[in-house]
């Protein structure tokens, strides 16, 4: 299928609406020469540390039996890589095997970079939450990846400083702003947390949970969504939050912020199961002070979380192997072995359920040693991840994101106004790059 009419016909959101025949007709290789011909060596373009270590396991096993070499080449990550893969693409050399986002996933797709693995790798389906699962198929019978790692996203907070200011750990949303309030009125000097604007991905996840679908699709247009009611809720509660005062309005990762939560000024987290890693540089003075509950719910009783990061494990279209391929990406991310090398050296939560509970998992990361039942709760939330919907200009909503939510942040000021500015440049970029849009 030529590559200007892919564009303006593929629809994906998570929801292809074209159907899943058209699409494979275009992402198979008439040129694959399978798993079982013969030696067949695969490049696999990755940015998580270690993976060259993790291959070496398939190498000198699986690998070895079936005659599968591959080797690994290290990229950046983010949209550097989803521009460098596209750019191979277009020039037909795009590798065989790439780690992929999987908000990146439908940018990929609809530009024909990636293979439909559905009869390779359809199987491993079991291994994964549907939620999981779901954002790797797009709403359709078509596979594009398998999941790799994930981050449902939990509730963390100074289980010493809550009982030290008689706190009750939230499980709403509505007591959540009454803990804020609680102690600002206890302490004054500090915050429950901060609203910051410099990762979009944490406001996504938490839409995400809020039932939020910010592309979806009509027929064969895109339908933008992200000023809809449920994203425009979670905006107005984190506004009101900032513009009353009740939580800080700084961005994370900053030296500020390290301190912050190093001696207690901020005493809580929203935030995903990567936690623990960025706590051990940011506040290493609170080792072990720490505790993870749920993410707090719109409606008591619920029970469902959202998304921060996560990545999966793609076929190129350009692929000559697409068997072998799909044999491997499905071993990376489904085989115990492979689960815990990539624990190991790689630093990941798996998306696998299997393994989020064995093997590295087993016991809590060293900074939460103080509560062993982490991953035991860490794969029960893991469970619940609510399904998302990525649409194939994520980067531009991300970007628009940074500068409104940032402004409104800074000057206290309206949160709802920076959503619609989020949706009015999306909905432009879409046309703008020749994809139909439903108003």
């Amino acid at each position: 299928m030529p590559y200007t009419k892919r564009r303006r016909l593929v629809s994906s959101a998570v929801a292809v609406a074209l159907g899943a025949t058209a699409l494979a007709a275009c992402g198979s290789s008439s040129e694959d020469d399978g798993a079982a011909s013969g030696p067949v060596t695969l490049t696999y373009w990755s940015w998580a540390p270690g993976m060259d270590k993790v291959v070496d396991l398939w190498n000198k096993g699986p690998g070895k039996e079936r005659q599968i070499t591959v080797t690994v080449k290290k990229q950046a990550s983010g949209d550097t890589l989803v521009t460098k893969i596209l750019t191979a693409h277009k020039a037909g050399k795009a590798p065989d095997l790439v780690q992929a986002e999987y908000q990146a996933l439908p940018t990929l797709v609809s530009n024909d970079a990636l293979a439909d693995i559905s009869g390779e790798a359809g199987d491993a389906k079991k291994e994964f939450a549907d939620g999981v699962w779901q954002q790797t198929t797009l709403g359709t019978d078509a596979v594009y990846a398998v999941p790799q790692d994930i981050g449902p996203m939990m509730f963390f907070y100074r289980e010493d400083l809550f009982k030290k200011y008689g706190l009750t750990v939230p499980t709403t949303w509505d007591e959540f702003a009454g803990t804020a309030r609680e102690l600002k009125k206890a302490a004054p000097d500090k915050d429950l947390t901060t609203f910051s604007a410099n990762d979009s991905g944490l406001f996504a996840g938490l839409a995400q949970q809020a039932g939020a679908q910010w592309w979806t699709t009509s027929g064969d247009k895109w339908k933008v969504g992200i000023n809809d009611a449920a994203t425009k809720k979670v905006a107005s509660f984190w506004g009101g939050l900032v513009e009353e005062g009740a939580i800080d309005n700084q961005p994370m990762y900053t030296p500020a912020w390290n301190k912050a939560l190093d001696t207690g000024q901020q005493i809580a987290w929203v935030s995903a199961v990567w936690a623990p890693g960025t706590l051990t540089t940011a506040a290493p003075a609170t080792k072990g002070k720490w505790a993870m509950a749920p993410l707090p719910q719109w409606t008591k009783g619920e029970n469902r979380t959202g998304s921060w990061g996560g990545s999966s494990t793609a076929v190129t279209t350009d692929s000559k192997h697409k068997d072998a391929a799909a044999t491997f990406a499905a071993w990376l991310n489904t085989d115990p072995q492979a689960l815990n090398a990539l624990a190991k050296e790689s630093g990941i939560y798996p998306a696998s359920t299997a393994a989020q509970t064995s093997g590295a998992f087993a016991t809590p990361p060293e900074f939460f040693a103080n509560q062993p039942d982490f991953y035991t709760k860490a794969a029960e939330i893991a469970e619940t991840t609510a399904p998302s919907a990525w649409g194939p200009n994520v980067n531009v909503a991300y970007t628009t994101f940074k500068n409104a939510f940032g402004a409104a942040a800074k000057n206290r000021s309206d949160f709802t106004a920076a959503l619609d500015a989020m949706q009015e440049d999306t909905v432009a970029d879409l046309k703008k790059q020749g994809f139909g849009v439903a108003e």
